[in-house]
Parts: C-alpha cells; structure tokens; sequence
C-alpha cells in the first residue's frame, strides 16, 4: 500500500507539525506502507524541487510571493498545491491521498482525488482559524475566520475519511454534521527512543545559570501568547512572597520575548527570573533536568480547549514533575493527581498555590506520579500505538 501525505510544512523546518509528520511517516514505514511526501508552497524558499531529509524524501511545491498575504494569496497556494499534487500522484500512483492541515492541502487532496479517483483522508491537527486568532492574524467569526471555517467543513463532508489527534476536535467535527464512523482520533504521542528518564541537575549547566541549592520552577517552549506566560511571572511573584528561594528558568524565545521581559521588569522580578533564550536542541535535556516543576499555563481560548500539546506527554517521558492550567486539551492528558497537576486558567493565584503545593509533596508522592505519567506514555501516548489505527483505515477505503 502506498500514501502520499500532502502537507503544510515538513522538516528540515522545526515546528510540532513538522515533527509529528516525521514520526508518522517513520512508524508508517515500520509497519509496511510505503510513503511518499508532498509540502505546500508554505514550505518557503526550496533549492530544489525534491529533497531527502533524515532518510525521507519530499516533493516541494514551487515557492510563491507573499504567500501570507490575504485570502487570495491562500487561493494561490490551493492552486499552486494542486498542480503539483496532480503530477506526483501520477508519477507515485498512491493507493490513498492523505492530506493534513490546513484546508488548504485538503482542498487540493480532494480536487486530486476525484479527478484520478483515489480516495481522500484528510488529518486534523488543529483549526487554523483558531490558530490565526491567537497569531493576531485573523478575527474570531470575522470574515476570514469563516471563510477557512467554511472551507474545512467543505473538506471534511467531502474526504473519504478524517482523522483528528484528540477528542476535543473530534466532537468538533462531529458537531457540523460529520458522521461518527467516519472520524478516528489519532492522538499525539512521542517517540520513547528519543527521551531518557532524568534523576539529576546537569552540573554544568546549574553553574551556568547559578542555580545551585535553588527550587527552580519554569518553562521550555516557545512563547506564544495562548502558552500563558504572562501569568506565570505574575503567579511566580507571589509564590516568591511564600517562598524566597524560588527561581524562574524560562527557556526558548518568540514573539511574546520582549513583553515577557518588560514585565518580568515591571514586577521587579529581574534576579530571580532567567531567560535563556533558544538554545541548542543537543542541550535541550540539560536544560529539563534544571526545573524541578514546569509549568504550562496556557489560558483558556478555543484553540486550547479543543488541541492537546506534547510538551506534556515529554515531561512524562522523561520523569519530571509538572502542573498545568485545566484546559480542555490539557485535562484529556492529564489526570490530576496521577499523573501530572492540574491548576485553574488564566489565574496567577492559582499558579503560585500550585507552585507552593507542588514543590512541597514527598519524595514518595513526587516519585509515584512519575512512574504512573510514565506508564501513561508508554502505554498509551506512544506513537508505534497511535500509528496502529492507518493501516485498517486505509485498507477500508480501498
């Protein structure tokens, strides 16, 4: 059986999406289906129209001006994508056309797949009119919103099958009028090769930042203004006032970096707050072992509520202690008190009260949660597992 996947963006690009596609693409091979890989124009400036990066080989659509510019612009990359995908499916002859976010590549998927009668599924990793309203880029139920609204549903009615990574789009879905059997949820997971359990402070690194005898609460990841970080300097200055031996390592960088410094200024927080900036993915498991809680705080917007993050289902995998607002995509991970804690959104009182009770449970509690958060991953949110769903899916629909 052969798919070709047709896509927004791929690696060598760094994104969640990215390494999503990567891990599916991987474990799909593992299982016996044969893949081929198309990007969008999204992919930006190519050398090349094809690629091999980390042993995959892409097609890459012919990069466009402006390609972020206004609706027309998108319409320009359907076509653009179209006209592409016609000619790699007519030299790859897949069996199934497998197109994932945005409606963009669904849209052009499903032009490709009446015209030379190969079926559609089409993958759900989040709304992206959602994604846009929290980017600034678009308006909630403005018009732009519900044109790309309107163009998924318009996808999701006509693919063969659709696919979602978690219950909370799912109901989504379902909700415009999507038939139930017709939706499976493929849920995020990690690749348990690529983390190891952590049980000490990288000494290095501790002198680096002068972290020694410190409890040490913070965050890795990119800033974005739904991930909450606002809040967690202002529910980490009053924990401070409980517990002066508290520092804050906050690791990554975004567009949200300058206003995060300026109140970091503002609360008069400046010695006990580091920001790292981005650092070297080779470091990044360094930098895990300095935190003895991180945090996730993202605040409650429609895009939190329906999408579930991996950088939860990491902090399992590598055994290190975490609480998290209690969003919805959030709380379909995490069950509080088991395997990770839960705080309420969008409140810097309920962060410092977290902060305080979770640095303060036993060695025996701590260690208890970590080896069930664990279990969870390995069990569960392991992506060998969550690939095991394709090969009967795509079997049905040929």
């Amino acid at each position: 059986m052969k798919v070709l996947h047709v896509l927004d963006h791929s690696i060598p690009l760094h994104s969640g999406y990215a390494f999503r596609t990567r891990n599916i693409l991987l474990y799909q091979r593992a299982v016996g289906i044969t893949t081929c890989h198309l990007t969008s124009a999204k992919q930006g400036d190519v050398a090349q129209l094809e690629e091999d990066v980390d042993g995959l080989h892409f097609y890459r659509c012919p990069p466009l001006p402006e390609i972020y510019g206004g609706i027309k612009a998108q319409w320009a990359v359907v076509r653009n994508l179209t006209e592409r995908l016609l000619a790699v499916a007519e030299r790859e002859k897949p069996d199934i056309l497998h197109a994932h976010s945005s409606a963009l590549n669904g849209v052009a998927a499903i032009r490709v797949g009446k015209r030379l009668g190969i079926p559609v599924v089409y993958e759900i990793r989040a709304f992206w009119e959602d994604a846009a309203v929290d980017n600034g880029t678009c308006k909630e139920w403005g018009l732009r919103y519900r044109i790309t609204r309107a163009m998924e549903t318009w996808v999701l009615k006509r693919a063969q099958h659709v696919t979602c990574i978690c219950e909370g789009l799912r109901q989504d879905i379902l909700a415009r009028g999507i038939a139930a059997d017709k939706v499976t949820v493929i849920p995020n997971a990690v690749n348990l090769e690529e983390f190891s359990l952590i049980d000490s402070r990288d000494p290095d690194l501790e002198a680096q930042w002068h972290l020694q005898s410190k409890q040490v609460v913070g965050f890795i990841g990119s800033f974005y203004a739904l991930e909450g970080l606002d809040v967690l300097l202002q529910g980490f200055a009053l924990a401070l006032q409980q517990n002066p031996n508290l520092h804050c390592l906050i690791v990554g960088g975004g567009k949200e970096e300058a206003r995060l410094k300026a109140l970091t200024e503002q609360l008069q927080l400046a010695d006990k707050v580091t920001f790292t900036g981005r650092v070297p993915h080779q470091d990044v498991d360094g930098y895990y072992s300095l935190i003895d809680l991180l945090l996730y705080p993202r605040k409650s917007k429609r895009i939190t509520e329906l999408v579930t993050p991996l950088k939860p289902l990491e902090a399992m995998a590598m055994g290190r202690d975490f609480a998290a607002s209690d969003v919805g995509g959030h709380k379909e991970l995490i069950e509080h008190g088991q395997t990770g804690l839960l705080f309420k959104a969008d409140s810097a009182e309920a962060i410092c009260q977290s902060i305080i009770n979770g640095l303060a449970r036993s060695d025996v509690e701590r260690q208890q949660m970590r080896q069930q958060a664990l279990a969870y991953v390995q069990n569960e949110r392991n992506w060998a597992k969550s690939v095991s769903h394709y090969p009967a899916l795509y079997q049905a629909l040929l």
